[in-house]
């Protein structure tokens, strides 16, 4: 079975592509890919982060504080309504990242994420972490807010399988078909030639990746891909002017009358 429940820090810096083959040289010392990027150059997550009509998440979110928490959909490459997903609470308290997550039928995490009505309880899935998810959807009143996928190539230490780091790249965003069937289409958050890597690892970094960030003069960033997408579409918006409709084009119930039949309670599919 995956992990489901992880407790590490996280920390981002963005690589330019002129040194990117350097430093997959130096991982390659330590560290090996991910099972499937030995066969594939990189592997796709999609992503439908949930917040308030209001974004209330990802402004405290953006805000820095000491503790915050979001919620999202995730799936391995474009999945089916009949595919397994990941639905996943993440929250960050004084740098640690706590990330707790169930796999669900995607369908079925629709009608959950939809009614607020806990799906009956099935051998696949993690019922202490939908307890803690059940709680989150109680108290805020959440809706689908921005699609995100990318590219990822990831690397896992030989000797210390705790610590990880990843590449992301081909990062694309979109804010209509906030549904994870319809494709990993969207528009490009960074340029070509920036990756964004994250080391991950339950304690300190060893000595050989700090030698290798001061090598190639790599510094850590606090780059969020949401909050990120959030400061450009949202908020440079509004401060030019623009007014932003954003909010009805979103909106929950549009979404699900547009492809399915309602019924009471439980929404079928």
């Amino acid at each position: 079975m995956a992990i489901e429940v992880f407790n590490r820090y996280e920390k981002k810096y963005l690589v330019r592509a002129e040194i990117y083959e350097d430093v997959q040289r130096v991982l390659s010392k330590y560290m090996e890919l991910d099972e499937y990027n030995k066969k594939h150059p990189y592997y796709t997550i999609c992503n439908i982060y949930y917040d308030t009509m209001n974004n209330e998440l990802i402004r405290k979110s953006i805000s820095k504080p000491k503790y915050k928490e979001k919620l999202r959909l995730r799936g391995y490459g474009i999945p089916s309504l009949e595919d397994k997903v990941y639905l996943e609470i993440k929250k960050k308290v004084n740098g640690l990242v706590n990330k707790r997550r169930t796999r669900l039928v995607l369908k079925e995490a629709y009608n959950y994420l939809f009614t607020s009505i806990m799906p009956e309880y099935k051998e696949y899935m993690n019922k202490q972490v939908l307890n803690e998810i059940d709680y989150f959807l109680k108290l805020y009143n959440l809706v689908p807010r921005i699609y995100i996928a990318y590219d990822r190539r990831a690397f896992f230490g030989i000797d210390n399988r705790d610590l990880r780091i990843t590449f992301d790249t081909n990062i694309r965003t979109r804010r209509t078909d906030l549904r994870l069937e319809l494709g990993d289409h969207g528009e490009k958050l960074l340029d070509d030639n920036v990756y964004l890597m994250e080391i991950k690892a339950e304690k300190t970094i060893p000595v050989w990746v700090s030698k290798m960030l001061s090598e190639f003069k790599i510094y850590r960033t606090s780059f969020s891909k949401y909050g990120t997408e959030y400061k450009k579409t949202i908020v440079q918006k509004v401060s030019e002017g623009e007014r932003v409709e954003c909010l009805k084009q979103f909106y929950i119930p549009q979404l699900y009358h547009q492809r399915y039949t309602f019924a009471t309670p439980q929404l079928q599919i």
